[in-house]
């Protein structure tokens, strides 16, 4: 079962991208949401479907049928809040939960737990981790603070550092600068080029090792899809359990995001995972 939602282009939105004029109707989807519904053919425009780059005309008629979301095992109390002071909170994923809400049922998301969490307060995620990938996962209350958010980022003053397991030796920090081409939606290609951009290379810093195995400090600022996981295999060190850039052992991704530091909010959450863990996933003659 679906919900449909439908909306007139007022004349502001004349010649806006589809895409974009979505937000009118779904303020709470984000932009890669309502592509997935796009994508998915759950979006009209008179009658028609549109690409994502259609220029919408004042007086169109956008519908959208939204499938409702699948249920699932998790609940909000499977969602620790870590902090919560005034414009913003922190809260903490599980692995195995979507963090924005997929289109036409895609699974259970965190994003749909957040009224929940914080009933009666326009909770917006600031960022996003894997379906595997556990941690914090920042959220503002507001237009006003997450675009303060999203300042704070996009100067440099978001630092975000996890906890992963990789494979091989490290012995010495090291950066990784290479650009990533994010085009294909299911996985992220290291190009042989730098990117420009430092907000995107990752810092690596070993910890412990064990058997094969380096736990180390990853540190990123703004961040890209797959990032870290892109960059640790492209190093020659694929994290433990990664089903899609290393050898996919076990249940569990040793990725865990640990710290998160701004001016507007600091916190930190352990991994719920140790080295000895990973080094019993792959047993003593991996």
């Amino acid at each position: 079962m679906g919900t449909v939602q439908q909306i007139v282009t007022p004349p502001e939105a004349d010649g806006w991208r589809l895409d974009k004029a979505l937000g009118l109707v779904l303020a709470a989807v984000g932009l890669r949401g309502r592509r997935r519904l796009l994508e998915a053919g759950a979006v009209a425009v008179n009658g028609r479907s549109r690409p994502a780059a259609y220029r919408v005309r004042a007086g169109d008629r956008l519908v959208v049928t939204v499938m409702a979301e699948a249920q699932g095992p998790f609940t909000a109390a499977d969602v620790p809040v870590l902090t919560d002071d005034g414009d913003y909170a922190a809260v903490c994923k599980p692995a195995g939960l979507h963090s924005a809400a997929l289109a036409h049922g895609g699974g259970q998301s965190l994003e749909a737990l957040l009224p929940v969490l914080f009933p009666g307060r326009p909770a917006r995620l600031l960022s996003r981790l894997d379906q595997l990938t556990t941690g914090i996962v920042p959220v503002a209350f507001g237009v006003a603070a997450a675009a303060a958010y999203r300042r704070l980022e996009d100067a440099g003053h978001v630092a975000k550092t996890y906890l992963a397991v990789g494979h091989g030796v490290v012995t010495a920090p090291f950066v990784v600068a290479s650009e990533l081409d994010m085009a294909d939606r299911a996985k992220t290609r290291v190009l042989r080029r730098t990117a420009d951009d430092p907000l995107r290379h990752t810092r690596v810093e070993p910890v412990e090792a064990a058997g094969g195995l380096v736990l180390c400090r990853c540190r990123i600022a703004k961040g890209a899809r797959h990032q870290i996981r892109a960059h640790m295999a492209a190093s020659g060190h694929p994290l433990v359990g990664d089903p899609l850039y290393g050898r996919g052992e076990g249940q569990r991704l040793f990725l865990h995001c640990a710290v998160l530091e701004t001016s507007v909010l600091t916190v930190s959450a352990p991994p719920p995972w140790s080295l000895a863990d990973a080094l019993a996933v792959i047993g003593p003659d991996a």
